[in-house]
């Protein structure tokens, strides 16, 4: 993920933000299953059943089966007993809460959130989760969609020593940017899973300490009658900011018009409503594993692909020297004025405003290159992105993204190449949350590392 990007496309590289409805699983991210003949044999919505759940899957679900049935279970944990509600019918399958738990596993805990819950704020899905284990089902989700998506056996997965770790600050508190949905009588809150109904709440526990003291909640006695959403920042630089915005347009209520972050040894100005990672460790860590896995030699020249405002460019600048050409591709025009403004001071860095498909068609535009940064929106990179880089012939290629399954998806494209997965690193960015990063550290078929 990047460190900035463009201010009216939210969280393009990021997770769904808390304020907004869950998508849910696509297609492509739920696990193999036997998909029915399209009849609802038994189970309706709002029905109960008891069941008992098995492993977990992308989306923060578990996989349960009834009659044969496919059900994707929330607020559960493998090996569990749970009374489930059905919320959706679909064909093949369907989606149910876990209301009542009749045996718990050892890895479950109580909500720290009173809102946490089925039917309830949908912006944490695993808080009934013990921290270790929040790890290691992050884990088992990255490891089957590098099985089932990007085709690696077993001993391939087990070869990366896949694992996904956390982030220093522990799981609450560390929100940095809070977008609350308003409802229909102006309360600011979050929408439950699925769903654009507001729930009012008092306090977003996963929020930065200074967004809870911020008064924009309904006990607060605020209200937003005119507002569609209520935007919060907490930066790394000690910033804090509120912004209403109505039908996309934003209006500062308080707090500067521009905040600083510090990550990678520099200081980043940015808009307000602009994008920044939501954890305050989550640039710098993903900044140390780009350069770690990478290894920039002196001399090298480096893309960092869908950009944002250079927080990779200015870090391999540093590692490649003054004199090493580092190209900056993004589209987004706040991102690209972010870009040239903090990364002004560092002549050897050009920065280009080009959807990164069209510079990669043109690559006379951005020249040649040694390394390459591939940081796209949470759909992926795609094939052709793929391709095109391949042809480039980068010495290396480190691949950062929110979404493993777009990843794995991309690793399949990068090996019809001949390109093997060397590395993959992955980190609790997300923590109470389903969503995972990943960092992957991508070779052409000669290299030996």
């Amino acid at each position: 993920m990047t460190a900035a990007v463009d201010v009216g496309d939210g969280d393009r590289h990021g997770p769904p933000d808390i304020g907004l409805p869950d998508a849910g699983l696509s297609d492509a991210e739920l696990p193999d299953t036997e998909p029915g003949d399209g009849e609802r044999r038994g189970l309706e919505e709002a029905e109960r059943v008891e069941l008992t759940v098995d492993a977990v899957a992308p989306g923060g679900h578990c996989v349960a089966r009834v009659d044969g049935q496919v059900v994707f279970v929330r607020h559960a944990l493998p090996g569990e007993r749970v009374v489930a509600e059905v919320t959706e019918v679909h064909r093949g399958f369907v989606r149910a809460d876990a209301v009542a738990v009749l045996d718990a596993a050892p890895e479950r805990v109580e909500p720290p959130c009173p809102y946490a819950g089925p039917g309830r704020c949908g912006g944490c899905d695993l808080q009934h989760v013990a921290p270790q284990a929040q790890l290691d089902w992050k884990t088992s989700v990255v490891r089957e969609q590098l099985s089932r998506l990007a085709g690696l056996t077993d001993s391939e997965i087990d070869r990366l020593g896949v694992a996904v770790v956390a982030l220093p600050g522990g799981p609450l508190g560390w929100r940095s940017r809070v977008r609350y949905a308003v409802d229909a009588a102006g309360r600011a809150g979050l929408l439950k899973h699925r769903s654009h109904e507001v729930v009012p709440i008092d306090r977003c526990l996963i929020a930065h300490p200074a967004i809870q003291e911020l008064p924009v909640l309904a006990p607060s006695g605020a209200r937003w009658p005119e507002a569609d959403a209520v935007e919060t920042v907490a930066s790394t630089g000690g910033d804090v900011t509120v912004t209403a915005l109505a039908d996309g347009v934003p209006t500062p209520v308080d707090g500067p018009p521009t905040v600083r972050e510090v990550a990678a040894g520099r200081d980043w100005t940015l808009p307000a409503s602009g994008f920044w990672q939501v954890h305050p460790a989550a640039a710098g860590t993903l900044v140390d594993a780009v350069l770690d896995l990478l290894d920039p030699k002196p001399g090298e020249s480096a893309w960092d692909l869908y950009g944002g405002s250079g927080l990779f460019a200015a870090a391999l600048v540093g590692r490649v020297g003054p004199d090493s050409r580092v190209t900056v591709v993004e589209s987004a025009a706040p991102s690209v004025a972010a870009a040239r403004e903090n990364l002004r001071d560092l002549p050897r860095v050009e920065v280009v405003a080009a959807r990164v498909e069209t510079a990669l068609a043109r690559r006379r535009i951005i020249g040649p290159v040694d390394l390459v940064v591939l940081d796209p929106p949470r759909t992926g990179a795609g094939a052709q992105v793929v391709r095109n880089v391949v042809a480039a012939s980068p010495r290396a290629v480190a691949y950062v993204s929110c979404d493993p399954a777009a990843f794995a998806r991309d690793v399949r494209t990068f090996a019809e190449a001949g390109w093997r997965l060397a590395e993959l690193r992955g980190f609790d960015l997300f923590p109470m949350t389903q969503h995972v990063e990943v960092v992957g550290l991508l070779l052409p078929p000669a290299a030996g590392r």
